[in-house]
C-alpha cells in the first residue's frame, strides 16, 4: 500500500486573508423534503480553513490570527465569490468575516 501524501494548497493567502473549503451541508425539511445548497438562504456557511496570512498591522504590530489551518468555521455568505484551484472550489476573505469557530468533537 502506497503512503498517504498531503496535498499542498497552491495559493498563500496574504495579510489578515484565509482560504476556506466550504463544507456542503444537506439541509432536510421538516417533510423530509432534501432542500439543495443552491437555494438562497440568508445564513452563515460553514467551511475549513485550508491557509492562513499571517495577520493584520495595528498601529506597527503584527496581530496574528485567530483561525488556523483545520479549524471549521461559520463564515459571511455575502462572501461567496468562489476561486477554483487545481479542480477545487475555494473562498479567500478576510478573518473579520469569519463568524465562529466551530469546536471538534
Amino acid at each position: 500500500m502506497a503512503p498517504k501524501t498531503t496535498k499542498v494548497l497552491s495559493i498563500q493567502p496574504l495579510s489578515d486573508r484565509v482560504v476556506v473549503k466550504p463544507i456542503s451541508v444537506e439541509e432536510v425539511s421538516a417533510s423530509g423534503i432534501i432542500i439543495p445548497d443552491t437555494v438562497k438562504k440568508e445564513k452563515a456557511e460553514r467551511g475549513t480553513v485550508v491557509a492562513t496570512g499571517p495577520g493584520r498591522y495595528d498601529d506597527g504590530a503584527l496581530v496574528p490570527m485567530t483561525v488556523k489551518k483545520g479549524d471549521e468555521v461559520l463564515f459571511e455568505q455575502s462572501y461567496r465569490d468562489p476561486i477554483e484551484i487545481d479542480g477545487q472550489e475555494y473562498y479567500i476573505f478576510s478573518e473579520a468575516s469569519i463568524l465562529a469557530i466551530i469546536p471538534a468533537k
